[in-house]
């Protein structure tokens, strides 16, 4: 009996990982990938560190939580970390689960990913850029840009999404898709920086806090994190920032205003915080404020309550100055006017309508013998490593299904 033949449309993240699970079950396997090498944008994540996985991973870390179980279930994190060692990638866990390789160094995975690519004898095409796929009969048949044709039992889409588009992601999965009946949900950036509409953005460029911020849309709080951002001259990010960015991009799409609210004190009360301003009648406002908050941050906020002059004396300040005052280190409100958009984000949310792809298997509903992997699904995760999880998880159930 011949064996399977498999073509997996692009070498990231996914598709090597669906590639060695195909080839490790008895099939024959052929890469396409676009660029010149593979796995361009593993080498880019974690801050070419490579956050792989992480060991709290599951359903509760995606926009599509029943949808993203029965996958999980079938390759956990706790197997990807025992693949991984298999291969010789020791894991490093550090803050909230996050795993990286021991040496801290995203070419680790990648250059074990390329000795087990060549000890199973995958057939790697770089160079690589599918034009078309059809399908006649039972085969499927794949076109490149230079008119080579090559034919395949079954077809894995692992095409990514449209962010990092400087490591090769260019959203060619979708119009295949399309052409396969395919519906697309609408696609936008996530886990990116967030653009603000303020005056105080110049002076506060470069400040970093841990504080809590909510997400805001018409006055009711969407989302809620806590931890590291960092102020920017277009705006702030963060890993908080990261994580709130989906539904702020998702809000800006549908025409909505989000606000961005910096909690800046989480360990004290607006009461402590007024008789702390009674004991302080006779000094300046702004060195009220020394030890309440970064120092940079002061002459923001006292422009933002209307103060004309950091020198001010507390004794001097207005009854609505004041309020004004105290209530933003509270509730500090800023404008998203948008984001930084594909070319900084970290992942593409929205993609292959998931109601047409099998839960169980990732074939598609549509198309006997198509399944899809990764980010080409319109399956996102939160900050660190669920969506490299997502990634081996889902390239394990499209390749062990696709081999049957």
């Amino acid at each position: 009996m011949d064996r399977i033949k498999i073509g997996i449309i692009g070498g990231g993240a996914s598709g090597i990982f669906a590639g060695i699970v195909a080839s490790r079950n008895n099939t024959d396997v052929t890469i396409f990938e676009k660029n010149n090498r593979i796995g361009k944008k593993i080498l880019a994540t974690g801050n070419g560190r490579c956050n792989y996985t992480n060991i709290n991973a599951s359903e509760n870390a995606y926009n599509h939580p029943s949808f993203t179980k029965d996958v999980l279930m079938q390759f956990s994190a706790q197997k990807t970390i025992e693949f991984f060692k298999e291969l010789g990638i020791e894991p490093k866990i550090e803050d909230f689960g996050k795993a990286y390789p021991l040496s801290e160094q995203a070419s680790s995975i990648v250059d074990v990913f390329l000795y087990e690519l060549e000890r199973l004898n995958i057939d790697v095409k770089t160079d690589a850029y599918v034009k078309e796929i059809t399908k006649k009969g039972n085969q499927f048949v794949i076109t490149l840009a230079d008119g080579k044709t090559y034919q395949s039992d079954k077809v894995i889409l692992a095409t990514g999404g449209k962010a990092m588009p400087s490591t090769g992601s260019d959203g060619l999965g979708y119009p295949i898709a399309r052409k396969f009946g395919h519906h697309i949900s609408t696609i936008f950036p996530a886990l990116v920086k967030l653009k603000l509409d303020s005056p105080y953005l110049k002076s506060l460029n470069g400040v970093k806090i841990s504080s809590t911020v909510q997400l805001l849309n018409n006055n009711q709080v969407i989302q809620e994190e806590t931890g590291d951002i960092l102020f920017a001259s277009y705006g702030i990010s963060g890993p908080t920032i990261l994580d709130l960015s989906r539904k702020a991009n998702e809000l800006l799409n549908n025409k909505e205003t989000p606000i961005i609210n910096v909690k800046l004190l989480n360990q004290m009360t607006k009461e402590e915080v007024y008789k702390r301003f009674e004991k302080a009648i006779d000094k300046p406002v702004d060195f009220s404020l020394v030890g309440l908050i970064n120092k940079r941050i002061i002459p923001a906020l006292i422009k933002n309550a209307g103060i004309e002059k950091n020198n001010t004396l507390v004794c001097d300040l207005s009854k609505i100055e004041k309020e004004i005052l105290i209530d933003s280190l509270f509730n500090w409100y800023f404008k998203i006017s948008g984001s930084k958009g594909f070319e900084d984000a970290q992942v593409t949310a929205g993609g292959i309508d998931i109601h047409e792809i099998n839960q169980y298997t990732l074939e598609s509903k549509i198309v006997p013998g198509l399944y899809f992997t990764g980010e080409v699904i319109d399956i996102d995760g939160i900050c660190g490593g669920y969506n490299l999880q997502w990634a081996w998880s889902s390239g394990y159930v499209a390749a062990k299904n696709a081999t049957k």
